[in-house]
């Protein structure tokens, strides 16, 4: 098991039962030292089964700032990091992460999202869709422009959150 894989036991342990999980993490070399990145985010597994379309609130600085202490605990306290220095950087997922599980779906419903979605039997490049994300379930998502449809998630080949200025409801990103 490489140190990356072992750094996300480390740290989904050290979050569990928190609200926060770990979306990704990336370990770089920085002189002599590594830097250390995790990213975290809401859990949102129980919604998967029954609320497929409320909005779900970003992580507070609060939030990110509490799993920082308790990840940074955790490889102190485990062999995951080896005796070299780190530097451990956690932070929530900006709107720039590609959207590629059902869950980083799930968090980002009411957004403008842009995918890029192949029909079966077609060549891989696909169709480009602009559109607001109504809807994410544990086998696709709903579209506003479509909402009756199921877009499985094995048709979208890219997605990214588009950002807007202002949202409707008022809200900013």
């Amino acid at each position: 098991m490489g140190h990356a894989e072992q750094i996300r036991e480390t740290a989904a342990a050290a979050l569990a039962g928190t609200g926060v999980v770990v979306e990704d993490v990336a370990v770089h070399p920085a002189g002599k030292r590594r830097l250390v990145r995790v990213g975290v985010a809401r859990d949102v597994r129980d919604l998967l089964g029954d609320d497929l379309a409320s909005a779900v609130e970003p992580l507070t600085l609060d939030e990110v700032a509490e799993a920082s202490r308790a990840v940074g605990e955790a490889l102190d306290d485990s062999d995951a990091m080896g005796a070299a220095p780190y530097t451990l950087e956690v932070t929530s997922l900006g709107v720039d992460h590609p959207l590629s599980t059902p869950e980083q779906f799930r968090r980002n419903v009411g957004r403008l999202v842009r995918l890029r979605v192949s029909d079966p039997g077609q060549d891989e490049t696909g169709a480009q869709i602009e559109a607001r994300l109504v809807e994410a379930g544990p086998d696709g998502i709903r579209l506003a422009d479509a909402p009756d449809n199921l877009l499985p998630y094995d048709r979208i080949s890219a997605a990214k959150v588009q950002v807007e200025f202002t949202r409707p409801g008022g809200k900013d990103n």
